[in-house]
């Protein structure tokens, strides 16, 4: 595995950095344990710290390859191994994914953000891909991926297209992984992310709550991404879309209060990143957000659809913001 340019941090820095101190599960535990009002107090002076409370990063996600993935993730409607109703389409055209960015760009998004169900991407992908991402690049806004697992070379190959971020999630606890996927392992996303950073990408990583996993297992979760050295610029905290026919479609429903615990110790262990609210926004009450933001949460996806599932009302979120006072970035 590279490691050149992606390490988890050791112990012996939480006393040189502070700031992007190493952390312990145990510690993390500690933190999610604590008062639920004195931990969302806590978050929200670490945000308060390093970013501008009511400023609110917009991303937009799209579908550019969807269904028929070879991978078995346990929450996924797009892997093959699933009987979901997710159809399989090819890669969409230049010309269509260009016309999305540009009304995403008119609705405020600053970010748009493109995944395709892969394992990992061929090289003639990997051509028509940059391609996809210089075209959106041209139009002013900020371009992220996710991929999958990249080869040596494609890192930077996306970098030259005009490729800001990619997106490459650790998805749950290291050692509960292989309960969720069995078709790849965590040193494999470790892997990629390394050929990420070496390419000069950012890097968006994050994860997903409400897999039936412990406070202790979110704990583990958390402490993966905060250990990464340098940690994620942007970092989507996720729950999970119960999808009938996959494995997960009758998990049972984590407490809101759990999710916003988990947001706000991923704010206080990773002060300087953007924590986004992800996938199964559209469920979540307008108090449960604002906690969130009250918590530390600085970035949604903003538009009706993420890549196969349902997202919150543009018309909806526009309401929240205003009510909120929180003003686009």
């Amino acid at each position: 595995m590279n490691t050149s340019t992606i390490t988890f941090r050791q112990p012996e820095d939480l006393h040189t950095h502070p700031a992007t101190a190493y952390w312990r599960k145990c510690q993390i535990k500690d933190l999610l344990d604590q008062p639920f009002l004195d931990l969302v107090f806590q978050a929200a002076q670490v945000h308060r710290t390093y970013f501008d409370p009511q400023k609110i990063q917009l991303s937009t996600l799209i579908s550019i390859k969807t269904g028929g993935c070879p991978e078995d993730c346990a929450y996924c409607p797009q892997s093959a191994h699933h009987q979901t109703d997710v159809q399989k389409q090819a890669l969409l055209d230049v010309d269509d994914i260009v016309a999305k960015a540009k009304i995403a760009k008119a609705r405020g998004a600053g970010r748009f953000c493109m995944g395709a169900a892969w394992r990992g991407p061929k090289p003639r992908d990997v051509k028509k891909v940059a391609e996809i991402i210089a075209a959106v690049k041209d139009l002013g806004l900020e371009t992220c991926g996710t991929f999958g697992l990249l080869q040596e070379g494609m890192a930077e190959e996306l970098k030259s297209a005009g490729l800001d971020y990619y997106n490459h999630n650790l998805d749950t606890d290291p050692e509960r992984y292989s309960d969720i996927i069995s078709t790849r392992n965590y040193e494999e996303r470790m892997d990629t992310l390394a050929k990420v950073r070496q390419a000069g990408l950012k890097v968006c990583c994050g994860g997903i709550v409400g897999m039936n996993e412990s406070r202790e297992e979110r704990a583990g979760l958390i402490a993966g991404l905060a250990n990464l050295d340098p940690q994620p610029e942007s970092v989507p905290i996720n729950q999970l879309v119960k999808v009938a026919g996959t494995p997960l479609e009758n998990a049972v429903d984590l407490d809101w209060t759990e999710f916003v615990r988990t947001v706000a110790a991923a704010r206080i262990t990773m002060p300087k990143s953007y924590v986004r609210l992800s996938a199964g926004r559209n469920k979540m009450p307008e108090a449960m957000q604002a906690l969130c933001f009250l918590a530390g949460a600085n970035s949604i996806f903003y538009g009706e659809q993420l890549l196969t599932t349902a997202n919150a009302d543009e018309n909806d979120d526009a309401d929240l913001l205003r009510k909120l006072n929180l003003m686009p970035l």
